[in-house]
């Protein structure tokens, strides 16, 4: 009888609960070597692929594109090659391997404008367990049934999905449409699709009308929406994943552990000199306040009661996608100039839109920045997400009335909302590290 041996699905990065199928590099009856490809696996922070524990014949895939799989459950089955050595027991792989070891039981969750802002805007808000396959459809977005790692690669191949033949099961997109239609340029982004005509077409057909054009702005000269929204609802209850699926476990934790308290004031911009870029100037506050008052750029353990002040600063920048929340940490913020932000933040937007960013860039920020008034709001009680103690969140930019001595003057001004952890900080701390980014934000350059 053959020797069949069961891989389980390891830890594909700092305690996460599970992992969504991307796409399968091989199929049942498969024969397949030591560390090949196996799956893409998508995680709450990246899409990896996994690799075989052995050399041998694929006999079972515990799930299909779309399904999710839970940390120490079974993935595939093998029946290794008894004339290849293969990986020993305890030889480490980087992966903890094995079934997830027994842990105690946890409650099961219910089913459940253009203003004259010269950055990007960020948002920010930042993991029941056993041996179950859930299955997830892929989502629909403009019309398209992709998952969102499949989204990533067309938009890196600069393929219009949209244009793409799926082959997937209910007409889902997979990695091998994309690549294709990459290869032969059947789909690519900014060329228009050959339209057919009809055989029976003749000299009796009445002229074409064109299309009727959206225009971007209304009657009354306000800017309208020309594209629909990019995910549609389709009325039915759709399973989280991923990102999503990591947002809303981190979010219910952060709200059970943390005892938040936010204050908000906003800072006057009118001595600035020429345009400036704000999130550039944001982050140089942070780093001041932080400096000026260490209680906030901190962790603090709260089964343990201690916290521990950062001499440097890593800030967590909060970015809003399709797919969900992620917040890339800016590292060592404190040494960099303007010019220097502005190129890391661009790095790590467009890692977080390839779905490239590695995990580790996902965590170990002292603090964070919400800078969700690119979109609208002017003041917010975002979220602490532990073990971090405090997060500054900018809003929408407007010209205030501000009464001066000798009378009254129009000043633009920033609102700024900074939530802490009351466990962790005092009152006059959260008070102070505010004044220090209104005084940082108030110079002129």
């Amino acid at each position: 009888m053959a020797d069949i041996k069961t891989f389980y699905l390891p830890d594909l990065g700092e305690g996460l609960p599970d992992a969504t199928v991307v796409e399968w590099h091989v199929k049942v009856g498969d024969s397949i070597k030591l560390d090949e490809p196996l799956c893409a696996m998508e995680t709450a922070k990246a899409v990896v692929d996994v690799p075989s524990p052995y050399t041998g014949k694929v006999t079972r895939l515990h799930g299909a594109p779309g399904d999710i799989i839970e940390t120490g459950a079974a993935l595939a089955d093998f029946e290794p090659d008894p004339n290849v050595k293969q990986r020993a027991e305890a030889e480490s792989t980087g992966h903890q391997h094995g079934p997830k070891k027994p842990a105690k039981e946890a409650p099961v969750p219910a089913p459940a404008a253009a203003a004259e802002r010269e950055d990007e805007g960020t948002v920010v808000g930042a993991m029941v367990s056993g041996n179950q396959v859930h299955v997830e459809q892929a989502a629909s977005i403009g019309g398209v049934k992709a998952v969102p790692a499949v989204r990533a690669l067309a938009k890196k191949l600069k393929v219009d999905l949209a244009r793409v033949r799926p082959s997937g099961a209910d007409g889902v997109v997979t990695m091998q449409d994309v690549k294709q239609a990459a290869a032969n340029g059947s789909a690519a982004l900014g060329t228009a699709p050959a339209r057919s005509v009809p055989a029976s077409a003749g000299r009796h057909l009445a002229p074409e009308l064109p299309e009727p054009q959206r225009s971007p702005v209304s009657l009354a000269g306000k800017p309208v929406r020309t594209a629909p929204p990019s995910v549609q609802a389709s009325g039915q209850p759709e399973q989280l994943k991923g990102v999503r699926r990591n947002m809303a476990r981190v979010m219910a934790d952060a709200h059970a552990q943390v005892v938040p308290t936010t204050l908000v004031d906003d800072a006057d911009l009118h001595a600035w000199i020429g345009k400036q870029d704000i999130t550039a100037r944001l982050i140089r506050a942070i780093v001041f306040a932080c400096k000026s008052v260490p209680a906030l750029n901190a962790w603090f353990d709260g089964k343990n009661l201690s916290r521990t002040l950062h001499p440097h600063v890593d800030i967590g920048i909060a970015v809003d996608t399709d797919d969900g929340l992620f917040v890339p940490a800016l590292r060592n913020a404190d040494m960099l100039d303007a010019a220097g932000v502005r190129g890391a933040i661009k790095r790590l937007r467009t890692q977080v839109e390839d779905r490239t960013i590695p995990p580790s860039e996902l965590s170990g920020y002292t603090i964070s920045l919400s800078n969700f008034g690119m979109f609208a709001g002017r003041y917010a009680t975002p979220v602490v997400v532990p073990p971090t103690v405090a997060i500054v969140g900018a809003g929408k930019l407007s010209h205030d009335v501000v009464a001066v001595i000798g009378g009254i003057e129009v000043h633009r001004r920033l609102p700024l909302s900074l939530t802490f952890d009351h466990r962790a900080a005092t009152g006059g701390e959260a008070a102070r590290f505010l004044k220090a980014m209104l005084d940082d934000l108030a110079l002129p350059n």
